[in-house]
């Protein structure tokens, strides 16, 4: 299971200050939108929508978009992971309508044209065959349906590459680095039309780059998801975090360094009708 997946935890109640931090982020950014409706600007989910989450994790996502009403169907290769976000439904106000496959998705588990929301974020990284995958979520989308896709930023990688231990470009971590051309070109071999495309993350890739120095395996702190109290150099660079978007300009930093240094890369696409 890969960092950001973990990192999915952050709408749990009971999050760790990297988590709040994370979150706060991650909004400022157009995620998590509930007064527009949206899981991200320009991906509105509502009641009507079938949402399949391709690779759950923790299923944050997948929460957010049952709480605005959709539909949840949950995909993960983890058995674990699937439980974990199969009970974080059902413990919603409502008793939403959700689906939960373990699978490694090819072929996905689910029926042609089912979806109008397909949702698949760091995931395309892990997987044999990025093309094969990206056929299947056509594959499973209406005509008009929307898509949201997210992996690693090459930037971000890139430095990785001089601080991660072998293990973290290994299976069941990162088997490949994706160029933003080849994302995007993977998207449109599909047969999808790219609306948008976005970066983000910066926070993420500086934390990530500092938790090495740790000396915590990459297994371990996800075991813990991610909680790691008493980390002086993670600690520290929370709250330098947390006082720069405290400042009157301190989003407009935020977005120049996530251009500069995105942990991630977003495409919008649409099914065509």
């Amino acid at each position: 299971m890969s960092l950001m997946a973990t990192l999915r935890g952050w709408l749990c109640p009971d999050k760790p200050p990297s988590q709040m931090t994370g979150l706060r982020d991650a909004v400022l950014r157009g995620w998590f939108n509930k007064q527009a409706g949206e899981l991200f600007t320009g991906f509105p989910v509502g009641p009507g929508d079938v949402l399949v989450d391709v690779g759950c994790g923790l299923g944050a996502h997948s929460q957010f978009c049952a709480e605005l009403g959709a539909r949840v169907i949950l995909v993960d290769a983890d058995p674990k992971r699937i439980e974990q976000a199969s009970a974080r439904l059902r413990a919603l106000p409502g008793s939403p309508v959700f689906d939960a496959h373990v699978s490694l998705c090819d072929p996905l588990p689910v029926p042609d044209a089912t979806a109008t929301r397909v949702l698949c974020t760091e995931v395309i990284e892990h997987v044999d065959s990025p093309a094969r995958l990206m056929s299947e979520m056509a594959r499973i989308g209406r005509p008009g349906a929307l898509y949201l896709f997210t992996c690693p930023d090459p930037q971000a990688e890139a430095l990785q590459k001089y601080l991660a231990p072998p293990s973290y470009f290994a299976q069941p971590h990162h088997v490949r680095i994706i160029s933003r051309d080849e994302f995007a070109q993977a998207v449109e071999a599909a047969g999808l039309v790219i609306e948008s495309r976005h970066c983000y993350g910066f926070f993420w890739s500086i934390w990530l780059a500092f938790f090495w120095t740790t000396g915590i395996s990459l297994e371990e702190a996800t075991e813990k998801s991610f909680q790691l109290p008493g980390q002086p150099v993670l600690d520290n660079w929370l709250r330098t975090w947390q006082s720069l978007l405290d400042q009157p300009n301190g989003n407009a930093v935020k977005q120049a360094l996530d251009d500069l240094m995105p942990k991630s890369q977003l495409i919008l696409a649409r099914k065509p009708l």
